[in-house]
Parts: C-alpha cells; structure tokens; sequence
C-alpha cells in the first residue's frame, strides 16, 4: 500500500516528563545543601578576620573549606560505590551544617580554619554524590535544559542566601547566620530516604585517573576552573574591597542572579545547537567582568560582578553537559566529581592566591591581573567545541545524546 498525497508523517515523539518524584525529592537536599553553603560563604571570610588576623585570614578560611571539598571529591565516586548515594548524602549533610555551630565556640583563626576544613569535607560529599544522582535521574534529550534546571534550584539560595548572610551578620549578629546554616542542612536529611540508593548504569566505570587523562573531559575542566577562580574572590574579597554595605549586598545579589539566569539561558540553547560553543564566551565574559572589578567604585563593582556572572553561568553549563555527554552512564559520578573539583579548587586557589595579591599590589591591581590570567585558558576552551574523538574520551564513552526537538 503506497502513501495517497493526504497521509500524515508521524508526529514527533513526546519529549520525556523532566520533573519526576525523586529529582523532586533531590532538589530538597540541593536546597539544603545550598542555603547553608552561601549563607556562610562570605560570613565566615569576614569573621575571620575579626580576631585581629588581617585580611589574609578571610583567604585561608574560604582556602581550607575548598581544600578538603577538593580532597573530599576526589574520594567520594568510590565511596558511593561502596555504601551507596544516601549514606553519603547524609553523611555530607551532617558534616556541612553541624559544624557552622562550633564557630561560636572561639575567634581563634586556627579554630575557624579546622570548623572550614570538617565542612568542606561534607559539602564534597554532597554535591558529587548529589551531582551524579542528579544526572542519573535526567533524561539525556533534556540534559542541558535538566542541569539548568538544577542550577537555577541550587542557584536561588545563592540568590538569597549570599546577601543575606552579610545582612544578618551585620544586623543580628554572627551566631544566627552559623545557626540558620546548621538548620537549612541538618533538615534537608529528611529528604534523602526518599532517594534512590543505587541506580543501574549502562558502560563500563571510567576511573578518576582516567577521568584526568581524557582530553575531553580535562579540557573544560580546566576552562571552568579558571572561570572559578574569580567566583572565590568575589565572595570573599569583594565585601573587603568595595566600601559600603549596601554596594557589596547589591553586588552580592546581582552575581548569583545573573549566573543562575546565564545557566538556564544556556542549558537550553545548548540542548538545541550544542553546549561546546559555548564554553568560550562564558571564559571570555568572566575575565571581562574580572578586569572590571578593578574599578572599585561603587556602581562598577556591580556592573562588573553581572558580566562576570553571565561569563560563570554560561560556563557551568556548558562545561558540565559537554562533559556528561562524552562518558557513559557508568562514568556520571567521575564528571561530577571532576567538575566539582575544578569548581572548588578554582574557588580555594583564586581565594588564597588573590589574598597574597591584594597584600602587594592593592585590591584594583589584584583584580587586574586576575583577569589578564584567566585569558591563558583561551587555548583549551577554543578546543572544547570539537566533537568528541577516541583520541580525546574513553573508549567506551557513549556518543553525545540526541538534542531535543526545537518548539
């Protein structure tokens, strides 16, 4: 029987549903997770300074809490491996909010420095065993628009929470930002029960140390990494280095917005025409935004922290759907875990690093000169729109998924 001129093609497929039960179920503890992050994230920089250690102290605060997140991530796809998603989910919940505690117990820098280290060490655990739980439960036709939507979950509390915190520091005083921290994580376990433990995943494991090796999947790790360097010294110095608290809750609050807006705005033009193209304007604007900061006046310091904030969001995106689509199901947890060690090894080295800066050469200078390094990593990121080839993933990778149908 041959097609008569009035017969129909057959109407495209449904996209799969995205929100589902347990992604639903997860986005409680990325809250969780979030809120108590941000809220201290610039607190516990200033009250470390408050002791009488000097500016450097805000550095090696923010520097050790990325310290044992980056060591923490390197363990933690073994770990899931071994007892499963919900046991280090909450495990990491524990270790990130009860700690915010005991930094009421002293003002001693050595104090506030070993409290950082314990949470960093939970927040690992969280977002790679989270991270990779995430893209499990996302369909790979919607995966760019899914992680965006995750972003913009774990992006609000930023949002709010990053700002608030300087306020609540300020007007209530830093015991009720340490506690609210504690509280927005410890409740976030009832959530995790609900979770699923263990999922089946389809090509064989790719290894940490392969992971490293893998061009395609090192390269935008690297980009990302670069781009986090600013994302450290925004939360950490730019409270130190623009006058006036009003300023810093505006810059403080434009940032997060911009990046969460940028990552949604690219997770779906990315599912749509690919998210390598991508990867180097999202450089490009977050060194902009970074040279920027060097004029320190009040409504630059703004309008640089929403370029460099588009720039980051960009990169989140791009940099991690690229890199989940260049490995099998099985190798989620090794991307997760690679894109969150470039995230805060980013964010501890830019930390520590500009602190040292800043004491020589003044904060504009730091500013400058951060944002001339960040273009060393144009290199690698003009590379990151090829396709995937066996010379730079795994064997076993999976190609890229299909990109959803345009509507």
């Amino acid at each position: 029987m041959t097609d008569t001129p009035d017969a129909k093609s057959p109407a495209p497929l449904p996209r799969p549903p995205l929100l589902t039960r347990p992604l639903l179920l997860r986005f409680v503890s990325v809250l969780g997770t979030s809120t108590s992050f941000y809220l201290l994230l610039s607190v516990v920089p200033a009250y470390a300074t408050t002791g009488g250690a000097g500016d450097g102290a805000a550095g090696l605060a923010t520097g050790a809490l990325m310290l044992t997140t980056v060591v923490g991530e390197l363990a933690t796809p073994a770990l899931v491996g071994r007892y499963g998603y919900r046991v280090l989910l909450v495990v990491g919940l524990v270790l990130l909010g009860a700690p915010a505690l005991a930094l009421t117990v002293s003002r001693d820098l050595w104090w506030i420095v070993g409290v950082c280290l314990v949470r960093g060490l939970g927040f690992a655990f969280t977002v790679v065993a989270g991270g990779a739980l995430t893209a499990s439960l996302i369909p790979a036709e919607r995966r760019g628009e899914g992680l965006a939507l995750v972003g913009i979950v774990g992006g609000l509390p930023s949002l709010v929470a990053l700002p608030l915190g300087v306020w609540l520091a300020e007007h209530a005083g830093y015991g009720v930002v340490f506690a609210a921290g504690a509280v927005a994580a410890l409740a976030a376990i009832l959530a995790v029960p609900g979770l699923p433990d263990r999922i089946e995943a389809s090509g064989r494991p790719v290894g940490m140390a392969e992971g490293l090796r893998t061009a395609g999947l090192r390269r935008p790790a690297v980009v990302f990494a670069v781009t986090a360097l600013a994302a450290g010294i925004v939360v950490t110095f730019l409270p130190l280095a623009v006058p006036g608290s009003a300023t810093v809750a505006v810059a403080l609050l434009v940032q997060p917005a911009t990046t969460t807006l940028a990552r949604w705005v690219a997770g779906r033009r990315g599912d749509r025409h690919g998210a390598g193209g991508l990867v180097l304007p999202g450089l490009l604007l977050s060194a902009a935004g970074t040279l920027m900061m060097a004029l320190t006046g009040s409504a630059v310091a703004v309008v640089a922290v929403g370029v460099f904030g588009v720039g980051f969001g960009i990169a989140q995106n791009a940099t991690l759907t690229l890199m989940y689509a260049r490995v099998p199901a099985a190798g989620y947890g090794t991307v997760s875990a690679l894109w969150n060690l470039a995230y805060d090894a980013g964010m501890g080295t830019g930390a520590v690093a500009f602190g040292w800066l800043a004491a020589g050469t003044g904060y504009p200078w730091a500013f400058a000169l951060t944002g001339v390094a960040m273009l060393t990593a144009v290199l690698p990121a003009r590379h990151t729109h090829r396709a995937p080839t066996r010379a730079d993933t795994p064997r076993t990778s999976a190609p890229a998924p299909p990109r959803a149908p345009l509507k």
